[in-house]
């Protein structure tokens, strides 16, 4: 990945209806988004030119606004044309595109009824989020501290950044340890989540097994992938699942827009082998990706 900062970039970012150069995109630092969290964003990727299930991301993003109590002043048509030309105007063959909307800086306070809704989007060249050799060997988590919270105390079912200060928190104190990411769990301890990715366990009763989604997101990727499981003839079990019952496991993986489907090697003190099935996801995940660029439909084998 360059190492480029993110706000020194040749290129075009689409903000509040306009393709403006890349260094001018720029906010207030009195914007109550900054200051509140009141922002929500999405992550889509782009494949052969194409951003995969690209309209699904949008209406998302336009429900995210919906439970943060703000409307987004673009539909849903107006905003997949910003995501086209930006990538356009980039060049982008595979990368990574980012919409984010927030409350701007007429007040500065809690309360931000008068503030008006900003709209961006960014996109830029993005390979694989964990190192491809890495990756097929099966990444290590740590368990986070920090607990996925109840639905009744955070919009949990928004893609809000507020939600993400303990994810980063989590990665960050997991790599200080060594590990590629953190599992987490949610506010009753169950397992939830990585970071930033869904999870999938392959138990010894030969079905797949994923975490109920009522306390994070159900991620479009996670359809995704429930769907080519089904597709390949593998049982989906969605249920709480307690951290001890990951010993019957013996595959894992992740499943999110940055990090697609990738293998987990180990949890903690729990081991996987990346196996048959993973193998087969991963696969199936990338021919579906490549024909939803091309238009033509791919059933997974």
């Amino acid at each position: 990945m360059s190492l480029l900062p993110f706000d020194d970039r040749d290129g075009a970012i689409w903000m509040d209806g306009t393709l403006l150069n890349w260094r001018d995109a720029k906010l207030h630092v009195l914007s109550h988004g900054l200051h509140y969290a009141s922002s929500v964003f999405e992550g889509e990727r782009v494949y052969s030119g194409q951003i995969f299930k690209s309209r699904e991301h949008t209406e998302r993003l336009h429900r995210s606004a919906g439970i943060l109590g703000f409307k987004i002043p673009y539909d849903v048509d107006v905003i997949e044309a910003a995501k086209q030309a930006v990538i356009d105007s980039m060049g982008i063959v595979d990368g990574y595109v980012r919409p984010v909307a927030w409350r701007g800086s007429e007040m500065m306070g809690v309360s931000a009824q008068q503030n008006t809704i900003h709209l961006a989007v960014a996109a830029w060249e993005w390979p694989s989020y964990f190192d491809p050799e890495a990756k097929m060997k099966g990444i290590n988590l740590d368990i986070a501290k920090w607990r996925r919270p109840a639905p009744d105390t955070a919009p949990t079912n928004s893609k809000a950044a507020g939600l993400y200060m303990i994810a980063t928190m989590s990665k960050h104190d997991a790599e200080a340890r060594g590990f590629h990411d953190a599992l987490m769990l949610d506010y009753r301890g169950y397992v939830a989540e990585a970071t930033g990715a869904n999870i999938f366990f392959l138990m010894d009763d030969g079905r797949l097994h994923t975490p109920t989604p009522d306390c994070f997101l159900d991620g479009i990727t996670r359809r995704t992938v429930k769907q080519l499981a089904i597709d390949l003839g593998y049982e989906i079990v969605e249920r709480h699942i307690r951290p001890e019952e990951m010993a019957r496991a013996t595959e894992c993986f992740l499943t999110g827009t940055a990090a697609e489907v990738t293998p987990v090697g180990t949890i903690g003190t729990y081991k996987f082998t990346p196996g048959e099935m993973t193998r087969k996801l991963v696969d199936a995940y990338d021919v579906a990706v490549r024909a939803h660029a091309t238009g033509v439909q791919v059933a997974a084998e």
